[in-house]
């Protein structure tokens, strides 16, 4: 079975980085991610981005460089990880599917309990 595209964005503010904590109900509940989801047919990486984090945390981005790809499976998922980098253009962050979210320090990232692969992308940012 071919996996299925998901994107997410690095998203940097003076040396930090959003994290967030995924819904308690959701497969991987209240583990940490970067967030962004599945991209739809007939849409690009980017428009896929987009689109996530506006229904996601209310805010517009801008998409700066493709920083990595990885692929994750397991029994319950088979997807391949798009990571972008990316800033805040506009709006205020209102988490409409997460816990919690936290701006977060590199050198502190293993503090926190990240899903299976974005564990991986920490060390490349």
């Amino acid at each position: 079975m071919k996996p299925t595209d998901v994107v997410a964005a690095i998203i940097k503010k003076d040396n930090l980085y959003l994290i967030a904590q995924r819904n308690r109900d959701k497969y991987m509940g209240l583990k940490w991610e970067f967030p962004g989801g599945k991209v739809e047919p007939n849409e690009t990486l980017q428009e896929a981005l987009l689109r996530e984090i506006y229904e996601e945390l209310n805010v517009n981005i801008n998409i700066h460089e493709k920083l990595a790809e990885e692929r994750y499976k397991d029994n319950e998922i088979n997807i391949s990880l798009h990571y972008f980098l990316c800033t805040i253009k506009d709006g205020v962050i209102n988490l409409n599917e997460h816990e919690a979210m936290a701006w977060a320090n590199k050198e502190n990232f293993n503090q926190y309990d990240f899903v299976a692969g974005d564990g991986n992308i920490t060390s490349l940012i």
